[in-house]
């Protein structure tokens, strides 16, 4: 069962690094993919999710190390492997933005570079985040209708 978080968390982790280092290493420019609607530009972001509370970034890496813990602290107690993915996902995404603020010179600053216009530029570890978070939610409102019905 933990197998399957690990190997979540560790793709996830993976792909945004991966995909960050392209991004410092390619968008000195920003690039359009789709013009008006999907913009590659590099950005960096020291505070929170959407650019909240900026300037404060070893403050958002210790929450991320708190989240990071209590997800190790609740999978110990999960009972069903389902909710290894979705946790894997919100893990490998909190691990990978931390990853940013301690180790990139960034003065803090996690590397952003998906930019939609329309919303705040975010990268793969926020994809993760967000993804994770939606996967948990749906699947523990489907587990209270569930006890419910019961």
């Amino acid at each position: 069962m933990y197998m399957r978080l690990l190997l979540t968390a560790a793709a996830a982790l993976a792909v945004d690094q991966v995909t960050k280092s392209l991004a410092l290493a390619n968008l000195q420019t920003p690039k359009d993919l789709i013009e008006g609607v999907l913009t590659l530009r590099l950005a960096y972001n020291s505070g929170g999710a959407f650019g909240l509370l900026q300037g404060l970034p070893m403050f958002f890496g210790i929450a991320t190390l708190v989240a990071v813990a209590a997800i190790l602290i609740w999978v110990r107690k999960a009972e069903e492997p389902r909710w290894m993915v979705p946790l894997g996902l919100v893990l490998g995404g909190g691990l990978g933005n931390v990853t940013d603020r301690l180790l990139r010179d960034t003065e803090g600053g996690v590397v952003d570079f998906i930019d939609f216009h329309v919303w705040p530029v975010f990268n793969m570890a926020d994809v993760s985040i967000v993804v994770g978070v939606g996967l948990i939610l749906i699947m523990s409102a489907r587990s209270d209708r569930d006890d419910a019905r019961g």
